[in-house]
């Protein structure tokens, strides 16, 4: 598994190979609704209508601590099988899901956060308020990838 984080777009990035072909995998990764069972952070999401596509809003409750907070989402990009991307709303970060496969039959699975307008104000400032501040709550969530893609990893290779 490698990570890297990039200070200067507050960009997150982690890959895991998976013993698993790509449409096993995104079978489980390609439902907004899914994301409970491997988040470091999302404890609910409520997304009306049926199977997630371009498009597709959710309301996400999610938890650090005693601090639990709401965010909207909206999947900007559906490519089955090879990736998959949600936008947050309230700091305008891009989560995305990207799928390669490998030589052995399996799955390499990249998560990244990618910030490419900067976070907004209001997200900065609770970040400083209420998280310890951008540098460590950007470092908690870079673990929290790793540990995301860990339970992709055995969610899908023992199902």
């Amino acid at each position: 598994m490698t990570t890297k984080n990039t200070e200067n777009t507050a960009g997150i990035e982690s890959s895991i190979e998976i013993d698993a072909l790509p449409a096993r995998v995104w079978d489980v990764i390609s439902d907004v609704r899914n994301a409970t069972q491997w988040s470091s952070q999302a404890v609910k999401i409520i997304s009306p209508g049926g199977r997630t596509t371009k498009g597709t809003w959710a309301l996400n409750i999610n938890k650090r601590g005693p601090l639990f907070w709401p965010t909207t989402s909206r999947v900007v990009e559906f490519e089955p099988g090879r990736k998959f991307a949600n936008r947050i709303t309230e700091n305008t970060t891009i989560w995305v899901f990207e799928l390669e496969p490998t030589a052995s039959g399996g799955t390499r699975l990249t998560e990244r956060r990618e910030v490419p307008e900067g976070l907004t104000f209001i997200s900065r400032f609770l970040t400083d308020k209420f998280f310890g501040g951008q540098p460590s709550f950007t470092s908690e969530m870079n673990q929290g990838v790793s540990t995301s893609l860990q339970r992709i990893k055995t969610l899908v290779e023992r199902s």
